[in-house]
């Protein structure tokens, strides 16, 4: 009546991998969501791995252990193949059998750079989006622009003038340091740990902390990010970076909206902007100064309408700030920064799609 030891039970198993897996569970609509955009990856797969040397781990596999790791917050690749080892459902999401061997996360971590050199998050994303508008869930006239800071993986006792010498300054592990009265800025300092990281601030009164700069496009039909862009920080880096995305969105014939914060209320992005042929839809900003925008833009009644949906923007930013562990970073150098920031996008485009498929079946 009692049961025997799981410890002393049989030796072999004989139900399938796929028999464990719950037919309703979500990763399985990932799964397939992933089978159709690798097809469309395929060819730059093919560019990166060479046909000969030694085996590496196959580009889909890593790719979707990478999915998994911003799906289920895991924080390191330490612990995604702790988890590898034993979760019989990241093995078969995956495509490893229950026999086969984990990989090492150093090994691990040095294909994932391959992955960085061919450039796979931005096609991962562009995949993404143009399986989306297969399905008729993107918006090709009208837009929302916003950005955000992501704290490096940096501390402030990094954050040493530039003109030091090794071996000036605190030593040792963690020693103790007094930054009081003491001038710094990104001018005359930077972090010797992480260099691209630069001292910043979202708003008055808050703490600076050492920061990137993370940019995202958002269509605005159901709140899909269509493209991504993590940036050195600078007083325009903001600004900056929004108009680089909008100089990558495909052109179009005729003229299409994009929406932002206050921030956006400036002169430069407003020219900037309508030089692409994108009509403002920025809120207002009239604390002590005149709006960028009159009357002939906010009378218009597709610019209420697009002040109500550059709301979903935040979704984006916080769902990667929170599930995808962006908040605080893991990676270091903008390239690496900017990898991580877009492939997360793409997820949360896949995560998003799901959710609104569902919707319409449940209605």
């Amino acid at each position: 009546m009692r049961g025997a030891d799981v410890r002393t039970g049989s030796l072999f198993s004989y139900v399938a991998l796929e028999d464990r897996i719950p037919q309703d569970h979500p990763l399985r609509d990932y799964r397939r969501f992933l089978d159709g955009v690798f097809r469309e990856l395929s060819p730059l797969f093919d560019e990166i791995y060479a046909v000969e040397g030694r085996r590496s781990i196959p580009p889909e596999q890593l790719l979707r252990a990478l999915v998994l790791q911003l799906l289920y917050s895991i924080r390191s690749e330490r612990q995604l193949m702790e988890q590898m080892d034993y979760n019989l459902l990241f093995r078969w999401f995956v495509g490893l059998g229950i026999d086969g061997r984990v990989w090492v996360p150093t090994t691990f971590s040095k294909n994932r750079d391959r992955l960085l050199e061919g450039d796979v998050a931005k096609a991962f994303l562009a995949a993404v989006v143009g399986e989306a508008k297969r399905r008729d869930l993107v918006s090709d006239d009208h837009f929302t622009v916003d950005g955000t800071l992501m704290e490096a993986w940096a501390s402030h006792k990094s954050f040493r003038p530039k003109d030091e010498e090794p071996g000036d300054g605190p030593q040792g592990r963690n020693p103790e340091v007094d930054f009081r009265k003491q001038k710094r800025g990104n001018e005359t300092h930077e972090s010797k740990t992480d260099p691209d990281a630069r001292l910043a601030k979202k708003a008055k009164g808050q703490e600076a902390k050492l920061s990137y700069q993370g940019n995202v496009l958002m269509e605005n039909r159901h709140g899909l990010i269509v493209d991504a862009e993590a940036a050195i920080v600078t007083g325009t880096s903001e600004v900056d970076t929004a108009l680089v995305l909008l100089d990558r969105s495909p052109p179009r014939g005729r003229r299409r909206t994009v929406g932002g914060d206050k921030l956006y209320d400036q002169q430069r992005f407003i020219e900037g902007a309508r030089a692409r042929k994108f009509t403002p839809h920025v809120a207002q900003n009239t604390t002590n100064r005149r709006s960028a925008i009159d009357g002939r833009t906010t009378t218009h009644p597709g610019y209420a309408v697009s002040q109500r949906k550059r709301k979903l923007v935040e979704q984006g930013i916080g769902w990667k700030k929170t599930i995808g562990l962006l908040r605080k970073l893991r990676h270091r150098g903008i390239d690496n920064v900017d990898w991580i920031f877009t492939l997360a996008a793409g997820v949360y485009d896949m995560v998003r799609i799901r959710t609104l498929e569902r919707a319409e079946v449940c209605t």
